[in-house]
């Protein structure tokens, strides 16, 4: 039997988390939804937080005299990459991504995440057919897995999912996240009246897997650096990464499925449309083949 006091515990952070969310996703879905420089200078300042988490997670010596020129050189990394993006270049961009290398494995890694998910979003809102239903679509099927995944794991407890990366996360949750992430794809595939309904369905339960597992990359990540949050900046959520570890992991996804239906939204794509993309670079005819 559970306990008033245990039941409060178990409750307590709640309503730091609901607060937090009432201010940044009203914030967000007006930046999302004005784009232009509103959503640019949003991805940027975001790029940088990212940064300066994951390498002050890994033991960059940020405020060093010795390193200072190397370390505002690491902040600004993404920064440039996106702004060469805006300007079109996307290849140019992809191709900073991967020299930021000469900063060292752990620091690239930061810069990678930082940078790919920030092009992801940056894609998926001014690319032709795109707008801010896409980028609007994988925020709402993150937050739901991560609030699904949240209510039902409390709720109905259970077995953990992967008790040595993440204690609190049970497989309970896990599955009330993806019916969450499922629901909320249906739903915005309804009311947009774009794709397939099961589409909108399925999509949104992939990139709930993809949100989830970027979700445990994080929590292992913060393990191994023995950091309970990567920052301070969202009371009852910790830092940027804690926040936005699932939206890192599904937006660089629901980019690649975007290439396959240009000038759709991504979760119209279905397995024909996806399979003539893989095929196109060997038989160009192949597109039209399969539709």
């Amino acid at each position: 039997m559970v306990t008033a006091e245990a039941a409060s515990t178990r409750w307590s952070d709640l309503r730091l988390r609901l607060l937090s969310a009432l201010v940044i996703v009203p914030v967000a879905v007006l930046c999302i939804y004005l784009g232009g420089v509103a959503y640019r200078a949003m991805i940027l300042l975001v790029s940088l937080g990212l940064v300066y988490e994951g390498a002050s997670m890994a033991g960059f010596g940020w405020k060093e005299r010795t390193t200072r020129w190397r370390a505002s050189l690491l902040a600004l990394w993404p920064v440039m990459g996106l702004l060469v993006a805006m300007k079109g270049e996307w290849r140019a961009s992809l191709g900073l991504v991967l020299a930021a290398a000469v900063f060292g494995m752990t620091q690239w890694a930061c810069v990678a995440v930082a940078s790919v998910g920030g092009l992801a979003l940056l894609w998926l809102r001014e690319q032709p057919g795109g707008g801010a239903l896409p980028v609007l679509f994988i925020i709402f099927v993150v937050i739901a897995s991560d609030s699904g995944a949240y209510l039902a794991g409390r709720i109905f407890g259970g077995p953990k999912l992967a008790p040595r990366i993440s204690p609190g996360k049970t497989r309970s949750g896990a599955v009330g996240g993806l019916v969450a992430a499922a629901l909320t794809g249906l739903v915005i595939s309804e009311i947009s009246g774009q794709g397939a309904l099961v589409a909108g369905a399925i999509w949104g339960i992939v990139l709930g897997c993809a949100a989830q597992m970027g979700d445990l990359v994080e929590s292992a990540v913060k393990r191994r650096a023995g950091v309970k949050d990567s920052g301070w900046l969202i009371p009852g959520h910790g830092g940027l990464l804690d926040r936005f570890d699932g939206l890192l992991a599904a937006a660089p996804l629901a980019a690649i499925i975007s290439l396959a239906v240009p000038g759709q939204v991504f979760w119209s794509a279905m397995p024909s449309d996806l399979l003539g993309a893989l095929l196109h670079p060997f038989f160009p005819s192949s597109s039209a083949f399969w539709h």
